[in-house]
């Protein structure tokens, strides 16, 4: 008897592990957020310290990646409507986008080529297998948009949400170093740095620095997003 229930006490334990993994996610992410504004670290940043905290958890208790996933793919899938939400700061800012469309343009060109050139002619010198390559092609555009081109040059999901969250975090610990070494006096193009190099991390450390570089990195990063996407057919032929 203890047999044949056994699989379903199990499917029971598994699905409230997976609801508490959904739970813990949520509430270390408002937690980390109340302290980073009190503190203002950057290594109390939700996307530093809540996946830290939560892969220790996950190692301690030996909770397997598919039931972590099972309930927390939902927010997962609110990357959808987030990449349709871009549109709004786009239309609100459309004089902006008028005013400097030249600098904005120059400005997610060379991120581009930056990036992907950069990037492959890193993980060529590295040998790295064709999966890590088509992954790190996407890691400087935000997540939603660095999904959707993976997606189309079949590069793996995990890999490339990993290169882009592991740039974004970089780059904005990394970002006012380099504004110490080089200068940048206009707040379009210190804000355009942190949009076109860390997406998503950089435009919230932009918006500490200001309001309007905040705005412009906003504008870099989902016009480089987009431009992204619709280059991923060409990515896909690149020799890799």
């Amino acid at each position: 008897m203890n047999t044949i229930f056994a699989p379903l006490f199990a499917d029971d334990a598994s699905r409230l592990i997976a609801a508490g993994c959904f739970i813990l996610t949520v509430a270390l992410y408002f937690a980390s957020k109340a302290l980073y504004a009190r503190l203002r670290s950057p290594w109390l940043t939700p996307l530093v310290a809540v996946p830290a905290v939560l892969g220790a958890i996950v190692l301690l208790l030996h909770i397997p990646y598919p039931v972590y996933f099972e309930d927390t793919r939902w927010l997962m899938w609110l990357l959808g409507p987030a990449t349709v939400a871009f549109a709004v700061p786009i239309y609100e800012y459309r004089d902006l986008l008028k005013r400097h469309w030249i600098s904005l343009t120059v400005g997610v060109t060379v991120g581009i080529v930056v990036a992907v050139g950069g990037s492959l002619a890193l993980a060529k010198l590295l040998h790295l297998s064709p999966d890590l390559q088509r992954s790190l092609m996407t890691r400087s555009v935000s997540t939603p948009f660095a999904l959707a081109v993976s997606d189309k040059i079949h590069a793996p999901r995990d890999l490339t949400a990993l290169f882009v969250i592991a740039t974004g975090v970089c780059g904005m610990l990394f970002g006012e170093l380099v504004l110490a070494f080089v200068p940048l006096r206009t707040r379009l193009a210190r804000g355009a740095l942190f949009g076109a190099a860390a997406h998503g991390v950089g435009t919230a450390k932009a918006r500490e620095l200001g309001r309007e570089e905040g705005v412009v990195a906003s504008l870099t990063m989902m016009i480089a997003g987009v431009v992204m996407v619709l280059l991923a057919p060409a990515l896909g032929v690149l020799p890799i």
